[in-house]
């Protein structure tokens, strides 16, 4: 027992003294071994604890070691294609006492930031980015005579996107010393579809080429070593070969050359196949296979579930179940009702499945289903010609990922007034996953969109009933709700869909006919809301306020007249979304409001102007200035306040 405490103490120690790449040059391949064990219980343990991406980290870990041991970072720069699978990464770059900070507030973010190391060189949480910005930073050193490499590390599911395609083809023209590393596990989010799929596999799986290199590295591990000539030979023999056997390759055909496949968790291997390309006079796509989950069974037999998850048991891979409804399993539930009526609805996803709700609608409905990569702007003029043959579309995908598909929505769908419908998952506040996740843009960007309609449900109730009126629109809808449980149901949340009107809630305040105060929100920060009103009912700096809430329902069309008869007996009135102030409904209300009345006092609360750092969704809000406690004292504030003009405008 003494021995075996000894024996852990002296493993754990190992990790605890890497402060940086150069730490790992000079370990032997034993060490590296258990280097790469510790770092998979390190990356597991906080996982467990904190949530986060478990199945991408656990695959690369040999590879970000192979890649910090040949390459010299930061002078050798290495591009991490959505950056999500990082976390080794972190640990070898002197970061991994943060690494318990993981995801939290205040914390290292669980994607590269270059803000936190020169090891990181772009902040990054999107697919399909890093071949370009590898590309342009590449070119850039070049013009600059600086030296390095560029090395761009992308998995086979953002090869799906059409950037991807679009930096490849431009980087075979002009980057003679550009890397990709093609990271293959067969797997973005869920399991990849598609033709790229069947041709990587095609790569990876053809026997004759397997059997034949085997046999040929065995033969060639023979060969005493008699210098460099002969290992540059053998490595042009073997470049030759692939090229007869693959004679049409795609990587080649766009300039580059073609290095795999390799096994992505043989250490000796790849650092083999690194120290050879290094030198290479000319692009390079070195082909290597992991397995995602790797050296962890649960995550190993559940990719799918392992790859972005809450807190875990980590002895048994047991996620914790909430009994709690979230609007994504409402709005997967909702659909398949809507589905079951109408044989015309079919759904669509990029490589988010399971991350939108619709696992179970693919099971049930399978000819009725796509997922078409990692692709947005595919995903939605895709919809257009589906909705444009007769079917009824509904697109589900994440709010900040619908950024990427604007145009697409301007062009391929509004412009010609496509009944198409788009559930935006993520809408508003998103937990854990920092900047690049959170939803705060949709509202203002769809706002000024002409033909489209832009509703925000607040409860279970009201999702379902927007989905089922959008299905039967002969224009564009969208619907946005955010990562979070639905809140209790207010008998308002059941009423019948009006066009551009929203609807009053008074039940719950102390004194529902004298009330002088209303706060006027989207349906995404309803419950945040209500908290602040059920704060100003129980009394806040000795002040007891009467408040209504008008859940606005549609942020576009706007029934004016209606609002302006709704907010007319009030005196204060607060405007609050869960999306960016500049361009939000809430400016345009107000501005509204105080251009048809004279002596109301108006307050407008959304996203600030900036970029908003991760931590839970509570703590997300209070960063913004939109936790309860925050509405609440700004409704007293606002009362007090006596700085208006004549036309009620702030000075």
């Amino acid at each position: 027992m003494t021995f075996f405490l000894y024996f852990l103490l002296e493993f754990l120690t190992l990790l605890s003294e890497i402060k940086s790449p150069k730490d790992i040059k000079n370990l032997s391949y034993k060490e590296l071994s258990d280097l790469s064990t510790e770092i998979r219980k390190t990356i597991i343990d906080v996982v467990g604890k904190n949530g986060g991406h478990l199945s991408s980290n656990l695959g690369v870990v040999e590879l970000t070691i192979a890649l910090h041991r040949v390459f010299e970072s930061p002078k050798d720069a290495i591009i991490w294609d959505v950056s999500h699978q990082c976390y080794t990464h972190k640990i070898l770059t002197g970061r991994y006492d943060k690494l318990s900070t993981i995801r939290k507030k205040d914390g290292i973010s669980g994607f590269t930031k270059h803000q936190e190391s020169p090891h990181d060189f772009f902040d990054v949480g999107h697919s399909s980015t890093s071949i370009s910005s590898a590309l342009g930073l590449l070119t850039s050193r070049k013009l600059q005579q600086q030296d390095g490499k560029v090395i761009a590390v992308i998995g086979d599911g953002a090869l799906t996107g059409g950037m991807a395609f679009e930096a490849l083809s431009h980087g075979g023209q002009i980057a003679k010393n550009l890397i990709v590393v093609l990271n293959d596990n067969q797997m973005s989010i869920g399991k990849n579809t598609g033709s790229l799929s069947r041709y990587l596999s095609r790569l990876t799986m053809t026997s004759h080429y397997q059997t034949f290199r085997r046999k040929f590295d065995k033969a060639v591990s023979k060969i005493p070593f008699v210098g460099k000539s002969i290992s540059n030979f053998v490595f042009r023999m073997k470049r030759g070969l692939k090229g007869v056997v693959f004679s049409n390759n795609l990587f080649a055909d766009l300039g580059y050359e073609y290095v795999g496949p390799l096994d992505g968790h043989n250490l000796p291997e790849l650092e083999r196949i690194f120290n050879r390309i290094k030198n290479l006079d000319r692009p390079v796509v070195v082909h290597v296979i992991t397995k995602k989950g790797y050296g962890y069974s649960p995550a190993e037999n559940d990719p799918v579930t392992f790859h972005g998850i809450g807190p875990f048991c980590t002895s048994d891979g047991t996620v914790e179940k909430y009994d709690t409804l979230s609007f994504t399993e409402c709005f997967s539930n909702s659909l398949e009702k809507l589905a079951e009526k109408d044989e015309k609805i079919v759904a669509i996803t990029a490589a988010m499945m399971k991350g939108t709700g619709l696992t179970t609608f693919a099971h049930r409905y399978p000819k009725r289903f796509f997922d078409v990569g990692i692709a947005e702007q595919h995903a939605v003029t895709f919809a257009g010609g589906l909705a444009a043959g007769g079917l009824k579309p509904v697109v589900a995908i994440y709010s900040t990922f619908m950024q990427r598909a604007i145009d697409q929505l301007v062009h391929d769908i509004a412009l010609q007034n496509i009944p198409a419908v788009f559930a935006l998952d993520r809408a508003g506040a998103v937990p854990d996953d920092g900047e690049t996740h959170q939803g705060m843009f949709d509202i203002a960007m769809m706002r000024p969109v002409p033909n489209l309609s832009l509703l925000a449900p607040a409860s279970a109730n009201e999702l379902y009933l927007f989905l089922e009126w959008a299905v039967n629109q002969n224009l564009p809808v969208v619907v946005r709700y955010p990562k979070s449980s639905c809140p209790p149901e207010e008998d308002e949340f059941s009423l019948p869909v009006e066009i551009g009107r929203g609807v009053l809630l008074k039940s719950f305040a102390k004194d529902t006919e004298n009330c002088d105060t209303l706060f006027v929100c989207t349906g995404g920060i309803f419950r945040e809301v209500k908290e602040a009103v059920e704060i100003l009912h129980n009394g806040i700096d000795n002040q007891v306020v009467n408040c209504h809430i008008y859940n606005l329902r549609f942020l576009k069309p706007l029934d004016k007249n209606y609002f302006l008869e709704i907010v007319k007996p009030y005196k204060n009135i607060i405007f609050v979304e869960d999306g960016i102030r500049i361009g939000g409904i809430g400016t345009y209300l107000e501005s509204l409001l105080q251009r048809s009345y004279v002596g109301k006092k108006t307050a407008v609360c959304g996203f600030p102007d900036k970029f908003i750092p991760q931590g839970k969704r509570n703590d997300i809000l209070e960063n913004a200035h939109l936790s309860p406690d925050y509405l609440a004292k700004k409704v007293i504030r606002l009362r007090e306040d006596t700085s208006f003009n004549q036309n009620g405008w702030n000075k």
